[in-house]
């Protein structure tokens, strides 16, 4: 280590150059540094916002409304992370669920893993209770034969508190919904 008192101190694009001057020659010295944060600024660094998953029920979000429920296939499993459960429907159209993330949330992106879904549409609200939904967002979603359907959706104007998603048609009489992912910040707590 290279005693900070001695020689010329010069920072070069993450190194410090240090040069020494002998009798003949110049000598210097390129020694990786990192630079030194100061305590606010990693009090800052702890206080930003991560992107998580806001669907997931470990994130504290739950669904509180479901027009069909399977006990072998409940709502829940939409939100378990697991990829290998689903919630079904039963044979009449339209089905809903609502999805509550008990925080005020921004959404960036979602992504619906379904099958047999025609049109679905999704309405949010940002209430303290699951009233006043407004249209979000409509997509007629293509049939694919023995594969699920993967609809990404770029989400524009996301602040929500409840989601509502109503599976308007499908293409047989029973669907069903194995994943509701959503990428985005918390930004508050319900006051």
């Amino acid at each position: 280590m290279i005693p900070p008192n001695r020689g010329k101190r010069k920072d070069i694009g993450g190194y410090r150059r240090y040069s020494f001057r002998c009798h003949f020659a110049s000598i210097y010295c390129f020694v990786p540094y990192h630079q030194q944060i100061s305590r606010s600024s990693r009090r800052i660094k702890h206080f930003k916002m991560r992107k998580v998953d806001l669907c997931l029920s470990s994130e504290g979000t739950e669904v509180i409304l479901a027009t069909s429920s399977d006990e072998k296939h409940p709502p829940e499993n939409m939100i378990d992370g697991n990829p290998e459960t689903f919630w079904t429907t039963t044979g009449m159209f339209p089905q809903e669920f609502i999805i509550c993330f008990h925080k005020h949330v921004k959404i960036e992106k979602l992504i619906i893993r379904s099958y047999f879904v025609r049109t679905l549409r999704i309405e949010k609200s940002t209430s303290k209770e699951p009233v006043d939904f407004e249209q979000w967002i409509e997509r007629d979603l293509v049939h694919t034969e023995g594969q699920l359907q993967n609809e990404e959706i770029l989400a524009r104007d996301g602040h929500v508190t409840y989601l509502r998603f109503i599976i308007v048609s499908a293409f047989d009489h029973f669907a069903s919904v194995h994943s509701v992912s959503a990428e985005g910040i918390a930004v508050s707590n319900l006051s």
